[in-house]
C-alpha cells in the first residue's frame, strides 16, 4: 500500500472485538508499547471503530479502554446466527473464486430485511469520538456489494469517516449495506478478517485479530502475516487467548460482552509486551 515504518492492523470481530482490541492496546501502552503512534492504521469492521478513535488523537489508549466498560443498557443486541453463517458457507461452496464469493454475500446483504440504513448510521455516529478523518494515516476497509471489490477508504477517498466506518461494519444479513455515492458497501471482513496486506511496504507491523480464521477464499490473518514477513517486515500477530475467547461467548455482537472482552484483552496484553516492543522498536 505504500512505504513507511510502523503499521497497526485492527481486524474485525464484533463488539467483543472492539473491547478486546481496546484492552490489548491499553495493556501494551501500560507496558511501554504505544501502538497509537503508528504511521498507518488499517481498520476492518470492529477494527475500523477502534482505529478511527485511536487515530483521532482525542483519546489515550486508557480512555479508549475505559469507554468499553460502560453500561450497555439501551444498546441493541444483534446476532450472527448459525443460519446466516450457513448461508455464508453455502455462498463459498458455490463460488469459483474469492470475488464471486463476495458478490454472492453482497447479494445476500442487499436482499436482507434489516434495520434502516439511517438508523444504523446513527449508532456508528454516536460510537465515534470524532467524525472527521484524522491527520494520521487511517485506512478503513469495505467491500462493494455488487462488484465484490475491496474499497480502502481514507481521507482522500471522498467518503466521510462515519460513512466509511458504517460500511466497514455492515455485517451482511445483520446490518444494511451502506450507501456511499452511488455504490453500496458491506463489511470489509468479507474479504479478510484483517486485510493486513494493506500494510505492505511498512517495516514494522502489529496485527490484532479478534477473529483469526480464514479459508481458501478468505485469507487468514496468519497467511497475511506470513506474506508480510516474506516481504521483509517484522510482524507480530496477536490473537485472542483461550481465556479471552470464553469472554466473547456465543454472540460477538452482544453489547454486554464488550466489557468482559476488554478486561480479557487488558490481561492478555502482558503476554505479548516483549514481542511487541521488539517489533515496534519501543
Amino acid at each position: 500500500m505504500g512505504g513507511g515504518d510502523t503499521a497497526l492492523v485492527l481486524g474485525g470481530g464484533g463488539l467483543t472485538g472492539v473491547g478486546w482490541e481496546s484492552g490489548i492496546l491499553y495493556g501494551l501502552a501500560r507496558a511501554g508499547v504505544d501502538l497509537s503512534t503508528a504511521d498507518l492504521v488499517v481498520g476492518t469492521s470492529a477494527g475500523s471503530v477502534v482505529g478511527a478513535q485511536l487515530a483521532s488523537g482525542l483519546l489515550t489508549p486508557q480512555e479508549l479502554y475505559e469507554r468499553q466498560l460502560g453500561d450497555p443498557d439501551g444498546e441493541s443486541v444483534a446476532k450472527l446466527g448459525a443460519g446466516l453463517v450457513a448461508r455464508y458457507a453455502a455462498a463459498m461452496v458455490r463460488s469459483r473464486d474469492a470475488r464471486a464469493y463476495r458478490q454472492r454475500v453482497g447479494a445476500l446483504a442487499l436482499a436482507a430485511d434489516t434495520a434502516a440504513e439511517a438508523e444504523r448510521r446513527k449508532v456508528l455516529e454516536a460510537r465515534l469520538i470524532s467524525h472527521q478523518w484524522p491527520e494520521r494515516r487511517l485506512v478503513v476497509t469495505a467491500v462493494d456489494a455488487l462488484s465484490g471489490e475491496l474499497e480502502a477508504f481514507d481521507r482522500e477517498s471522498g467518503a466521510g469517516l462515519v460513512d466509511a466506518v458504517s460500511a466497514s461494519c455492515a455485517v451482511p444479513g445483520v446490518w444494511p449495506p451502506v450507501t456511499v455515492g452511488e455504490r453500496r458497501f458491506i463489511d470489509g471482513g468479507i474479504r479478510s478478517a484483517t486485510n493486513a496486506d494493506l500494510a505492505s511496504g511498512y517495516r514494522r507491523v502489529v496485527i490484532l485479530a479478534p477473529m483469526a480464521l480464514g479459508s481458501g477464499l478468505v485469507p487468514s490473518p496468519a497467511v497475511q502475516a506470513a506474506r508480510l514477513r516474506a516481504d521483509g517486515a517484522r510482524v507480530l500477530l496477536i490473537k485472542p487467548s483461550a481465556v479471552a475467547k470464553k469472554t466473547f461467548g456465543r454472540n460477538v455482537l452482544d453489547p454486554a460482552r464488550r466489557a468482559p472482552a476488554a478486561r480479557a484483552g487488558l490481561a492478555q496484553a502482558a503476554e505479548h509486551a516483549a514481542d511487541a516492543a521488539e517489533v515496534w522498536g519501543a
